[in-house]
Order: C-alpha cells, then structure tokens, then sequence
C-alpha cells in the first residue's frame, strides 16, 4: 500500500447532487433573467437621475478639488475608521470573554452571562447610541467633544460584542469533544484546554463570521449621524447640501465604504488561508525530510518513494 502526500482527489459535494444537463440549463437561462432584470433596473434609476441633471460633470467636479476632500471626506472617512476600530477592538474582547463564559461549568455564571448577551442582541443599536448619547451628556461621562464618539463605540461594542459571543460560543462547541477529554486526560487545566486548544481552532473556523461581524460594525458607524457624530455619511450630506450635488455625494461616499469592506474582506480571507495552511503543515512531522510509514506501507514524496522503517 502507498501513502500520497501533497495530493488531494477531488470531493464530491455531499449538499446536492450534481445537477443535470436540464437543470444546468434552467440554472443559465435564471441567471440570464436575473442579470437582465438588474441591469434594467440598474439602467431605470440612472436615466431618472440623468434627467434631474445628477451625473452632469458639474455636479461631480467638486470631488477633483482637494479642498472638498481635505474639509470632509477625509475628516469623515476618519471618523468613521476611528469609531469602527475603537468598537471591533473591545467587541472582540467582550466577546471572547462573554462567549467563554457561557461556556462555564457553573450555572449561575451561565446564566448571568447568557441573559446580558440575550439583552445586549434584542437591543436596537441606534437606540443603544441614542440612550448612550442622552445618559453620557447628562453624567458628564465625557468631554463634550468626545461625547458623541463615546456613545457610538460603547453602542457597537456592546451590540457587536453580543453577537462575537454567540460566534465564539458556537465555534468552541463544534469542536469534537473528544479533543477536550484527550486534553484532560493529559493533566491539563480547563483553562489551558481552552487557551492551548480550543480557541486556536475555534478562532481558524470562526474568522468568516467575525469578518461579517466587523462589516456589520463598520457600516453600524453610520448610525452615529443621528447623534451629531461626523462620520462620513454625515459629512458627505454636509457636502451634498454645501455643494448641491447630494446624489454625486452620495453614490462616492458608498463607494469609499465599498472598498474599505472588501480590503477588509480580503485581508480576513489571506489570514484565514495563513492560518489553515499552518494548521495542516503542523499535522505533517517529518523528519529529515522522510516520512516514516507502518509496516507494509510505503510513503510517496515528491514522486520519490521512501522505504518503510
């Protein structure tokens, strides 16, 4: 018998089966009408706009100024990173911490924190910042100039936390338990089963939902404009209406949010690749580079084949 390393055959899907010559045609012919409906609405909302006279160039001539961008795009573009980071930041943090504690082995710490999560999600987030906003200006909790960036990253954070909880909380338990009974078995603490070999892969299956989750709290920073923060949205209607062009201002705001989200969806990808080719380059030791293999099997690598010890 021989041992391939480096190789993978192809998986079959086990969700569905593989459709069909008549159903890949019904598949195509869905996706001809779905991209002619969206390009004809796509086409609909661009010659309303063209008729009120939106996409004329002056319209859109203010943004090759860099005074326009200087006075608000980019104070508003900070802003609004500023609060995100602030609020993905201590939303992990709380997050990791809530989510491990609903794990606990007492019921009452269990309990506690399963109701404060359960709260902090049913809560709406711009209520939260509203609330935050009034409670903070009336206890002096911060300086004036800083009292509607508190009350915007105390509401992500606690909204965002909520939900990182229940991501952790989900990922730690899809972990086989045999591998937490092994752990013990060995003579270690819950607390080094958790830090040594529960989160580390946890935190590998978990990064899509926590990128979703930073998306989520990033586009949420708009919310703070109903409390006077300067993000960007604010500031590109600030320049909307200084200008006259709010639809122009409007449609270049949500595209520099566009962006920011795929950079980060993008970073989060590589990282998540990082951490699983690591992953599977750790299960294979191999020493000086042969692989040793049972009796009776031979270990393929490279083309070469190495002779069983």
């Amino acid at each position: 018998m021989t041992i391939t390393l480096g190789r993978r055959a192809p998986e079959a899907s086990v969700l569905y089966d593989a459709p069909g010559p008549r159903a890949r045609l019904r598949y195509r012919i869905y996706s001809v009408i779905v991209i002619a409906a969206a390009a004809a609405a796509v086409w609909v909302v661009y010659h309303g706009l063209a008729n009120k006279g939106q996409f004329t160039a002056a319209k859109w001539k203010p943004f090759t100024e860099s005074q326009i961008w200087t006075t608000y795009l980019l104070p508003g573009l900070r802003g609004t990173l500023e609060a995100a980071a602030l609020s993905i930041v201590l939303a992990l943090v709380l997050g990791m911490i809530f989510g491990i504690l609903r794990l606990s082995d007492h019921r009452v710490i269990r309990w506690v924190a399963g109701a404060i999560v359960e709260i902090s999600r049913a809560i709406p987030v711009l209520i939260l910042m509203i609330f935050l906003f009034n409670l903070f200006g009336t206890q002096n909790v911060f300086p004036s100039d800083q009292l509607a960036l508190g009350a915007v990253v105390v509401a992500l954070t606690i909204y965002n936390g909520s939900v990182i909880a229940e991501i952790v909380r989900s990922g730690i338990r899809a972990i086989p338990k045999g591998q937490t009974e092994a752990a013990i078995a060995l003579g270690m603490r819950k607390t080094q089963v958790m830090v040594t070999i529960l989160l580390p892969q946890a935190i590998t299956a978990m990064l899509p939902a926590l990128v979703s989750q930073m998306v989520v709290a990033l586009k949420d920073s708009a919310l703070g404009y109903q409390i006077t923060y300067l993000e960007i949205v604010r500031r590109g209607t600030q320049l909307g209406a200084a200008e006259q062009n709010p639809i122009p201002a409007l449609i270049v705001v949500a595209i520099i949010m566009i962006v920011i989200n795929y950079t980060l969806t993008v970073i989060a990808t590589r990282v998540e690749k990082w951490l699983r080719t690591r992953k599977r380059g750790s299960r294979a030791v191999l020493s000086a580079g042969v692989a040793t293999a049972p009796p009776g099997m031979d270990v393929v690598l490279g083309g070469q084949t190495a002779a069983p010890k």
